[in-house]
């Protein structure tokens, strides 16, 4: 299945850490299956189930500089007004993202033949769809094995985790993590998914066929119903659309 995604979900947010969402694959492809069971009439039932992805990157140049105001005390916090130094290491990070969507439906369809060999069919896909948006940021380091599997907050002995503080912290103040090699987040949202079509089938042999289907995707997430790495959820994420012209072509065998 080809879909001509009328918008990347969370666009925005990519092009602000660097990426380039318009370089995904467009039309978006999706790869699966699907069946058909004569009900009565005319009338056909069937399933598809499918999933695809794609991804982008870059390499981003890298300008250093002191921050002389890091608490924003005078209100110069950031580059601005500050000496500017060109990176030319080889530890430059890489950030790459990716789209990935998973979709099951039921299909009910109308049947009409127009001669001995090709029928003209339309009818509607109906079910459930998955998104997700992975992105990964890690530097130019050559990261090893045991490194991958490494604690991120400290060293671990004898089932007690042992984290290195400074001389100014207070038994209530927050853990954070070390600096690591590289960083991944996927952030998903199921969705309930309809796409009307019409389509038109060959059969060029008794058992074999091509069929052609055009139509319309329409998915909606919800606000707020995204979540973090399967299981945190992201109350403030927006609405997003899964919407654009579907073009699915497949290889009939069977009646």
């Amino acid at each position: 299945m080809y879909i001509n995604l009328k918008e990347i979900p969370g666009a925005d947010a990519l092009v602000n850490v660097g990426l380039d969402p318009t370089q995904f694959k467009d039309p978006f492809v999706i790869h699966g299956g699907e069946g058909f069971a004569h009900v009565t009439g005319r009338w056909r039932i069937g399933s598809y189930a499918g999933m695809g992805g794609s991804s982008i990157s870059t390499v981003p140049p890298i300008r250093t500089y002191v921050d002389d105001d890091p608490n924003n005390d005078n209100g110069n916090k950031g580059y601005t007004n500050e000496a500017l130094t060109d990176y030319d290491g080889t530890y430059a990070p890489s950030i790459k993202a990716s789209l990935s969507f998973l979709l099951g439906a039921a299909t009910v369809e109308y049947v009409m033949p127009l001669l001995q060999d090709l029928e003209l069919s339309s009818g509607a896909l109906l079910g459930l769809g998955r998104v997700g948006i992975g992105l990964e940021q890690k530097s130019g380091e050559n990261i090893r094995w045991n490194n991958t599997f490494s604690n991120v907050y400290g060293e671990f002995v004898d089932s007690e985790l042992y984290y290195a503080v400074g001389s100014d912290f207070e038994s209530n103040d927050p853990i954070t993590p070390l600096p690591v090699p590289g960083l991944l987040r996927e952030v998903g949202a199921t969705f309930f998914n309809f796409q009307p079509y019409i389509a038109i089938k060959f059969q060029f042999l008794e058992r074999l066929g091509l069929r052609i289907s055009v139509g319309y995707n329409k998915g909606t997430v919800r606000q707020g119903a995204w979540k973090l790495n399967g299981s945190t959820q992201i109350s403030d994420s927006p609405q997003s659309t899964l919407e654009g012209v579907s073009f699915r072509l497949m290889g009939y065998i069977g009646l």
